[in-house]
């Protein structure tokens, strides 16, 4: 009999810069509980300094109004899990811009961090929109200088832009991640074929 190949999981990624603004979305067998088909936009990256991002996709079971005082219950918020540091800080990720956030700063085209806090509460208990607007982490992710290349070059991570910033803001969980992939093309189109729990098959 013929050897048949097992490997067919293993995807080299298609290698590119690290950037500002850029998605990581995590190879399929990264079992590490706060990247396990993660993706992460990067909000900071520096060559000499490092990288700062939150993961997109997993919603936590906390609200708004659990972390914040002051938030209508009509109007509260689901709250995500940006990583593993710094699990006493708020953060949030929107495309309203600085000119209804003031002092929001621009990491990517259309999407903001960041900005004056109670204007955000306000636009939240406004019963303003917040699929694909606004959303709120707690915690980050974040690697030292040459950390986050090393693990793009041991396949860790694929490296790949966004279309539209709304689209971020939108979704959750597992089918997140195969909305990413599948946005990949077909290089990656073996990764499909995963679910986040391998032994569910």
């Amino acid at each position: 009999m013929k050897e048949i190949t097992t490997n067919i999981f293993n995807v080299t990624t298609v290698k590119g810069d690290v950037r500002q603004g850029a998605l990581l979305v995590a190879e399929p067998f990264l079992s590490e509980s706060y990247f396990n088909h993660g993706v992460l936009s990067l909000v900071d990256y520096s060559p000499e300094e490092g990288a700062m991002g939150v993961v997109m996709n997993y919603r936590t079971a906390n609200m708004l109004s659990d972390v914040l005082d002051g938030i209508s219950p009509q109007f509260d918020a689901p709250v995500y899990c940006g990583g593993p540091l710094g699990q006493d800080r708020l953060f949030f990720i929107h495309t309203l811009g600085s000119d209804i956030i003031s002092d929001a700063r621009e990491y990517a085209p259309g999407l903001f961090v960041g900005g004056d806090f109670s204007a955000i509460i306000n636009y939240v208990n406004s019963g303003y929109m917040l699929d694909g607007v606004l959303r709120f982490f707690v915690g980050y992710s974040g690697w030292s200088r040459g950390q986050l290349e090393d693990e793009l070059a041991g396949d860790v991570w694929a490296l790949t832009d966004f279309d539209n910033p709304h689209e971020l803001l939108q979704g959750n969980g597992d089918p997140y991640w195969h909305r990413c992939v599948r946005h990949m093309g077909e290089p990656y189109r073996s990764w499909q074929l995963l679910p986040r729990n391998i032994h569910a098959n």
